[in-house]
């Protein structure tokens, strides 16, 4: 699960960051509401978390802006202005939620995980390939039933991969995929996940294995 955040204070951003990656999910983070548009161009994210008192505007506007580039992503308000109005004003106005601070980190992933069973969602429920079945919305992997536990990173390279199963993926695609724009990615980072990956396929007797296509990227498939 990808999700992009739009929060101008420092302290909440790291804190979120840092909890919502040990669900399992990645996060891209800017703190303006111009930047937030230009990222949404460039990347398919789950959801959209959104402080409405940022440093160029009101984040209220930002949805009605998302709306007219043609995105649907849902959009989740994060706001110490919660009153009984302001909350009305924010859905009124085209948020699919609107939680207020302070929050539990556990409410905020159950936010998100109902706003994806609503119709329309870019986010598959759940991804299978072969005997693997990827739960995307509680990140996880089980193989035969079986539950695996795979790191987050590793999980993220699965994920990429199965969804688009049968296809050759680009390294700089699966990269996108596991790592936040901000992140400076060592060279051989990809590499090590994928053959972390294949190993842990493999022992699991998963029936799907991971083809390198030299040059290129790599390729999910049931052998």
């Amino acid at each position: 699960m990808r999700l992009l955040l739009v929060e101008d204070e420092e302290e909440m951003a790291e804190a979120l960051e840092v909890a919502l990656s040990k669900q399992g999910v990645l996060i891209d983070h800017t703190m303006l509401l111009g930047d937030a548009l230009e990222l949404t161009r460039q990347h398919a994210y789950d959801a959209i978390l959104l402080d409405r008192r940022l440093p160029d505007g009101e984040g209220l506007s930002f949805i009605p802006a998302l709306r007219a580039a043609g995105a649907e992503t849902p959009v989740i308000v994060l706001t110490a202005r919660n009153n009984p109005n302001e909350r009305i004003e924010g859905l009124d106005r085209g948020a699919d939620d609107y939680l207020g601070k302070p929050f539990l980190i556990e409410e905020l992933m159950a936010r998100v995980r109902a706003v994806l069973r609503r119709p329309p969602s870019i986010a598959e429920k759940e991804v299978v390939v072969g005997s693997v079945k990827i739960d995307t919305l509680h990140p996880s992997v089980a193989i035969e039933g079986t539950p695996i536990d795979i790191p987050r990173r590793e999980l993220l390279v699965l994920l990429a991969l199965a969804k688009r199963r049968g296809r050759t993926v680009t390294r700089s695609t699966l990269e996108a995929a596991v790592y936040n724009y901000e992140e400076e990615i060592q060279s051989n980072a990809l590499d090590a996940h994928i053959s972390r990956l294949r190993k842990r396929l493999a022992d699991a007797a998963s029936g799907v294995a991971i083809h390198t296509i030299r040059g290129i990227g790599y390729l999910l498939k049931e052998e």
